[in-house]
């Protein structure tokens, strides 16, 4: 992918510059676009719909089923009180059949305005009006308005949850003591629509984070005149601003208030209050921020004690990602003193762990055992292989409790045949400290301190303290 994109970027550069040096002879005013650029922009825009579609029916289900067990539940405390329930399902069937449609019905821009997306809409709008392979353009134009109408979906099922959240709360909080599974249940309601939120905040903000192939892309573009123009005619940002042809005037900015003339203002109004206004404000807002804090221990104290908005829970970051932006890859490497039987080996370690959430890792790995001899006669040899399996939990800070479980098989093998004996098989039973400290954007260097207390069953008996240096990349 990568790769495509940079040779895209020199194509792009001489056939823009070709094509704006010959602007005047219309015959020749078109800009020969790679086609794979055009499909993987539409891929891009194609698998975040069908996430967005994807998650949007599976968290509305789970919604919905939550809440039906929540309708049971309360049921059987007040028949009257389940009339909130008698028309959902239809509210639901509406949902998921609009979230099912393949046809884009856009009626105007996302709530949120996303960089990318406005770029990109100007950028393939510009590009079509020079009729450059017209029909990828239409494709991704095309995705990109399914795009905009599913993030558009999301967001009225997001106020859907929103809203049906609220109106159970207030049925629930009409009760003075509530059941515990009643609590229960709406804590669980209370998580999905947490989770969803942020589930579509995650998908945003992958599109907030063009390649860098795409940056580059862009500053090319942005160096023809032609663009610019456009750009400031045609982009959303510039509507918000009603910049006639794209250009700033103080007719067009008329209306819109600076910071100067703002802070101006207070003044004016403060010293028109006398000369105790200042102390006046003060008082007021300190009256203020004492009736917010009322209302938020009032929030806190409920029956639900969901504070609000706000999860009464620690929300796990992890849950929103993919399954391989949860994979962290690692290896270290291990020295062990030598004995009467063995010589000195080093063991090399790959591992690949999975977040399961902001604290805790779980992973496997394998090793390959290298022998180095002693000082007197140092010799490289093949000593076997080691499978392993860990788990970190974060204690405090950078400070991680770690465990694991290993098999290490110290002899040389020439087949398969020979790992095949399970007795040959040393068992490890590992348990300690390790310290994880930063060494770039990605990568963590890591220290492990292990005791193994299955040293003493091995033959000969091993050294049960562990030190291993290690590097992981997220």
């Amino acid at each position: 992918m990568k790769l495509s994109r940079l040779i895209f970027i020199p194509i792009l550069i001489c056939t823009c510059c070709k094509c704006f040096s010959q602007q005047d002879d219309s015959t020749q005013n078109k800009i020969t676009f790679p086609q794979k650029y055009y499909s993987k922009v539409d891929g891009k825009l194609t698998s975040i719909s069908d996430k967005l579609t994807k998650k949007s029916l599976k968290y509305l289900a789970k919604f919905q089923k939550q809440e039906k067990k929540l309708q049971e539940r309360l049921s059987k405390l007040n028949a009257d009180a389940t009339d909130l329930f008698a028309s959902s399902n239809k509210e639901y069937t509406q949902l998921i059949r609009k979230i099912k449609s393949k046809t884009a019905n856009t009626t105007g821009e996302n709530g949120q305005y996303i960089p990318y997306l406005d770029t990109l809409s100007t950028s393939l709008s510009f590009l079509k009006q020079f009729q450059i392979t017209g029909n990828k353009v239409t494709k991704s134009q095309e995705s990109l308005n399914t795009l905009k109408d599913k993030l558009q979906q999301s967001e009225k099922v997001k106020e859907f949850i929103t809203q049906r959240k609220q109106q159970v709360k207030d049925v629930l909080s009409k009760y003075t003591k509530l059941p515990a599974g009643l609590k229960k249940e709406y804590a669980r309601l209370s998580k999905t629509a947490y989770y969803y939120s942020a589930q579509v905040n995650e998908y945003k903000e992958m599109l907030k984070d063009p390649s860098k192939a795409e940056r580059k892309a862009l500053s090319l573009l942005n160096k023809l005149p032609a663009f610019q123009k456009f750009l400031r005619k045609n982009s959303q940002l510039a509507s918000l601003f009603r910049l006639p042809d794209g250009e700033a005037t103080s007719q067009s900015l008329a209306g819109l208030q600076t910071r100067a003339s703002v802070q101006g203002l207070i003044q004016q109004r403060i010293s028109a209050g006398g000369p105790n206004a200042q102390q006046i404000i003060q008082q007021n807002i300190a009256q203020a921020k004492s009736e917010l804090d009322k209302l938020k221990q009032k929030l806190l104290n409920s029956p639900l004690g969901d504070g609000g908005d706000m999860p009464d829970f620690k929300p796990n970051s992890q849950k929103t990602k993919s399954f391989l932006k949860r994979l962290e890859y690692g290896t270290n490497v291990q020295f062990a003193k030598s004995n009467n039987q063995f010589p000195s080996t080093t063991d090399l370690g790959l591992s690949l762990g999975y977040k399961l959430n902001n604290k805790s890792v779980i992973g496997v790995g394998m090793s390959y055992k290298m022998g180095m001899g002693t000082i007197q006669h140092i010799v490289i040899s093949h000593q076997g292989i080691g499978l392993r399996s860990y788990a970190d939990r974060k204690l405090k800070g950078s400070v991680f409790i770690s465990g694991g479980y290993e098999m290490n098989h110290n002899a040389a093998f020439k087949n398969i045949e020979q790992l095949k004996n399970y007795n040959a098989w040393q068992k490890s039973g590992l348990i300690g400290l390790s310290k994880k400290y930063s060494v770039g954007k990605k990568i963590k260097g890591e220290m492990k301190l292990l005791y193994d207390f299955l040293a003493n069953a091995h033959s000969p008996v091993t050294q049960p303290v562990l030190f291993r240096l290690g590097y992981s990349i997220k």
